[in-house]
C-alpha cells in the first residue's frame, strides 16, 4: 500500500475476469452477489485494532510512565519543604545516695511530656547531576514517543497483513474446493469409461488418487484459514462480522516516486525506530555526564525552625532556627564513580550499535519493499497469463485424452497446474498491496488516509465469512 495506491495515478486495470472463469465455474457456476450483510472492511478492522489490541496499550501505557520520569527529575531542582512534629510520655525514675553531696535530691520519680515541632526547607543550590537528568529526561521521553508512534504503525501493519492472510487462505480454500469438485467429475468420467471399456484402471486409480490428495489438500486450507482467523482475532478480539474482499480490479502502479534512493533518504529522516534510537543513543551520551557529575560538589540551602517544649520539673523549652549553605565535596568513594562512569560508557556505545543496526535495518525494508512492489506487479501480470497458459494446456491436454496421445495422469495434473496458478495469481495481489504498506512503515509514513486507498479496492458484496464457532 504505497504510494501507488492512489486512485488518481495512471494505471492499467488488471481483471480478474479472465482469471477466474474456471474457478467460478466449477467451484459457484457464476459470481452471485450475496445477501446484504453487515460486513468489516479493512479501515473498521483497523479501528477495532486501535481499541482492542494489547500490543499497543501496553506501549501507550509505557508512554505514559515515561513522561513521568521528568517531573521527577524536576523535583530534585524545586524546594523540598517538610514538616516534622513529636509528642513523648517520660517516666524517670533517679536512685542516689543520700548525702553524698549537698545537691542530692535523694530518690526521685518525675513523670513529664516533651514535644516538639520543626518546619525544614532545603534547596539544591548546585548539583550537576540533576540538571543532566532534567536534560536526559527529555530524551528519554523522545524516544518513548517515536517508539509508540512506531507500534501505531506496526499496528497498521499487522492488521494489513492479518486481513489480507485471511483472504489469501480464503482463496486457497476455494480453489481447492473447486478442484476437489474438478477431481471429482475426471473421477467419474474414469470410471463410466472404464465399464466401457476405453481405459485402463490404472486411470481409473490416478483418478482417485488425485481425487484423495485434493480432499486432503483442501482439510489443510481449512485448517489455515481458521489459524489466520486467529490470528486477527488475537489483534482485534472477537469478531463476528465477514470481511469483504479484494475486488476484480486492482490499480497497479510502481511507487511514487519511483526512486528508491528518495525513499530510503525519506526513511533516514522520518522512520520513528530510527529516531527512538537516536533519542537513546543522546540519553546514554548524558547518563555519562550524569555518572561522572560523581566527581563534582553540590551544595545545598538549608533552613528550618524548631520549637521544643518540655514539661520536666527542670526542664527548658527552646525555639531554634537556622540557615545556612550545606557544601559537599567528595574525595574518595571507593572508586565507585569511576566505574559507573565507565559502564555509562559502554551503555552509550551500545546505544551507538543498535542505532547503526537501526538504520541498516531501514534501509534493508525500504529496499525489499521497494523492490517487491515493483516484483509484485510484474507477478500478477505473469500470474494472469500463466493461467491463460494453463487453460490452454488443459484444454489441449483433454483433447490428446479423447485421441489417446496423452494420459490421465497428464489431465490431472494439467488440471491441478491450472487452479494452481489461480491461487497464485490471488496471492500476488495481496503482495503488492503488503509490499506498498511495508513501504509507507519504513518512511513512517503510513497512515489511516493510505489504509483508506487500499479498503477503496474491496468489495463489500464479496465476503469472507468467520468461522462459525
Amino acid at each position: 500500500m504505497s504510494q501507488p495506491m492512489k486512485a488518481t495515478h495512471a494505471n492499467t486495470p488488471v481483471s480478474v475476469a479472465a482469471g477466474t472463469r474456471v474457478l467460478c465455474a466449477v467451484l459457484l457456476g457464476a459470481l452471485c452477489s450475496l445477501p446484504s450483510v453487515q460486513a468489516a472492511d479493512l479501515l473498521g478492522i483497523y479501528d477495532l485494532a486501535v481499541n482492542s489490541d494489547p500490543t499497543l496499550r501496553e506501549s501507550e501505557q509505557v508512554l505514559y510512565a515515561t513522561r513521568e520520569s521528568k517531573p521527577q527529575a524536576r523535583a530534585l531542582l524545586l524546594p523540598n519543604f517538610s514538616l516534622s512534629g513529636d509528642v513523648n510520655y517520660n517516666n524517670v525514675k533517679t536512685d542516689s545516695a543520700s548525702g553524698t553531696n549537698m545537691f542530692s535530691a535523694g530518690n526521685r520519680n518525675d513523670t513529664y511530656q516533651t514535644s516538639g515541632v520543626g518546619a525544614n526547607l532545603s534547596q539544591s543550590v548546585y548539583n550537576r547531576a540533576s540538571w543532566m537528568r532534567l536534560s536526559q529526561a527529555d530524551n528519554t521521553i523522545g524516544q518513548a514517543e517515536a517508539q509508540y508512534n512506531a507500534a501505531r504503525i506496526d499496528l497498521m501493519v499487522r492488521t494489513v497483513q492479518a486481513y489480507f492472510n485471511v483472504l489469501r487462505a480464503n482463496d486457497a480454500v476455494r480453489v481447492q474446493e473447486a478442484l476437489v469438485k474438478a477431481d471429482e467429475r475426471q473421477l467419474e468420467q474414469s470410471r463410466q469409461r472404464f465399464e466401457v471399456g476405453l481405459v485402463a484402471i490404472t486411470d481409473v486409480n490416478e483418478s482417485q488418487a488425485a481425487y484423495d490428495r485434493s480432499r486432503a489438500n483442501l482439510i489443510s486450507a481449512k485448517n489455515d484459514l481458521d489459524n489466520q482467523w486467529e490470528a486477527l482475532r488475537r489483534i482485534i478480539g472477537p469478531v463476528s462480522e465477514p470481511l469483504a474482499r479484494l475486488g476484480d480490479k486492482l490499480p497497479l502502479a510502481p511507487p511514487e516516486p519511483n526512486d528508491i534512493e528518495a525513499w530510503a533518504e525519506t526513511a533516514m529522516k522520518r522512520n520513528f525506530n530510527i529516531i527512538a534510537a537516536q533519542q537513546a543513543v543522546e540519553s546514554a551520551r548524558k547518563g555519562i555526564e550524569i555518572e561522572r557529575s560523581g566527581y563534582y560538589p553540590s551544595v545545598d540551602l538549608q533552613a528550618g525552625y524548631d520549637l521544643s517544649r518540655s514539661g520536666a520539673q527542670f526542664g527548658s523549652d527552646t525555639d531554634s532556627g537556622y540557615v545556612g549553605l550545606n557544601l559537599t565535596v567528595p574525595i574518595y568513594q571507593g572508586g565507585a564513580v569511576a566505574s559507573r562512569t565507565r559502564q555509562a560508557g559502554y551503555n552509550f556505545r551500545a546505544a551507538q550499535d543498535r542505532f547503526d543496526q537501526q538504520r541498516r535495518a531501514v534501509i534493508n525494508q525500504v529496499n525489499n519493499a521497494f523492490r517487491g512492489i515493483l516484483s509484485s506487479i510484474s507477478d500478477v501480470k505473469a500470474r494472469q497469463a500463466a493461467i491463460v497458459s494453463a487453460r490452454s494446456a488443459l484444454e489441449s491436454t483433454q483433447a490428446g485424452l479423447e485421441v489417446g496421445t496423452r494420459t490421465q495422469v497428464d489431465v490431472l495434473n494439467a488440471q491441478r497446474n491450472l487452479f494452481q496458478a489461480e491461487f497464485e495469481y490471488l496471492s500476488a495481489r495481496y503482495d503488492y498491496i503488503i509490499n506498498g504498506t511495508l513501504l509507507h512503515q519504513a518512511t513512517s509514513t503510513l497512515t489511516r488516509k493510505v489504509l483508506a486507498m487500499g479498503n477503496a479496492w474491496l468489495n463489500e458484496q464479496d465476503l469472507v465469512e468467520p468461522p462459525a464457532y
